[in-house]
């Protein structure tokens, strides 16, 4: 900050005495206009009248100097503004940092660490395609694809068909309606390898028709039926379709359309499992209780839905 001169300070004086004088005259100003209103019955109290016109003119004198006191000090403000403003900006002087002593280990900069994200395992590879059906393609499919492929070929039989990709069905996993018939039909389709369809699950089908009151149905197996599934589903309007009888119905499609299946059957990643909940595909996790691995949703744990095992694959 730059010292004042003489002069300069004795303009400040004069600056604080004008504002000084201007809050006085104001002051008087206000006693001389209230002061009489207090005093009742005394001398001041009776000439108050009298004394209200002094102290109208006390206020406006006391504007007047505060105002004048104002200019001054902005008027003498200027000067110390633009001589700021003409300094050159004081330069930052940066102390050269000292090299490392010779022999010295260099140490690399420390940053603070993120989280890190769960990786990703390597996509599988994908099976080889079979070129021809058999139940090695039934097999190697799962399940979405096993709906998919059932209801594609409904469609080419001139159904019209609706299904959903995931989450509760009801028991009914493709309604089909033909255009001879005004009564709809509903399918149960059980991507199952290796085990069986029993009489138990053949009943709760027979429960759905039946709240839908319809007195047929079909029920899909890409494996087989058990004797008693079979003889319940005979004696119950249920048309049961295991694998076998399923590779039948599309062995009378013609080659266009037997490929055109083989198509639906092996889109995208035929092999892995779609999550049944959310409709995402799952992926492989270790197994904790065994030295196996399981199929788990990906959205996991946002989504828990039910896992699948993943058959060992035998050594060549």
């Amino acid at each position: 900050m730059a010292k004042q001169t003489r002069a300069e300070r004795r303009q400040e004086r004069a600056r604080k005495e004008l504002a000084g004088k201007g809050w006085t005259v104001i002051i008087v100003g206000v006693l001389l206009l209230v002061g009489p209103s207090f005093m009742q019955g005394s001398i001041i109290g009776t000439i108050g009248p009298a004394l209200r016109p002094a102290g109208w003119a006390a206020l406006a004198l006391g504007a007047v100097l505060l105002a004048l006191h104002y200019f001054v000090a902005r008027k003498a403000a200027l000067p110390e503004v633009k001589r700021a403003a003409q300094q050159p900006p004081i330069a930052k002087v940066t102390q050269p940092t000292p090299p490392p002593p010779s022999g010295a280990a260099r140490r690399e900069p420390v940053f603070a660490s993120t989280p890190s994200q769960p990786s990703r395992s390597p996509a599988e590879p994908a099976p080889q395609h079979a070129q021809r059906w058999s139940p090695a393609v039934l097999a190697a499919i799962e399940w979405r694809r096993f709906e998919a492929l059932c209801e594609a070929l409904y469609a080419q039989a001139g159904f019209t068909t609706r299904s959903q990709s995931h989450g509760a069905d009801g028991g009914v996993d493709i309604w089909l309606q033909s255009k001879h018939s005004d009564v709809p039909r509903i399918v149960q389709c059980k991507h199952w390898q290796g085990r069986v369809v029993g009489v138990k699950e053949m009943r709760e089908f027979f429960g759905v028709m039946a709240s839908h009151q319809l007195k047929s149905g079909t029920y899909v197996t890409s494996g087989a039926f058990s004797t008693d599934a079979k003889a319940f589903a005979k004696a119950n309007g249920i048309h049961a379709q295991d694998g076998a009888a399923l590779l039948a119905l599309i062995g009378q499609r013609t080659p266009e359309q037997q490929a055109a299946l083989l198509a639906v059957a092996y889109e995208g990643e035929y092999w892995r499992p779609t999550c049944a909940s959310c409709g995402t595909k799952m992926v492989e996790r270790p197994s904790a209780k065994s030295e196996g691995s399981f199929w788990g949703c990906a959205n996991f744990p946002k989504c828990r839905g039910r896992t699948i095992p993943k058959p060992k694959t035998s050594a060549a």
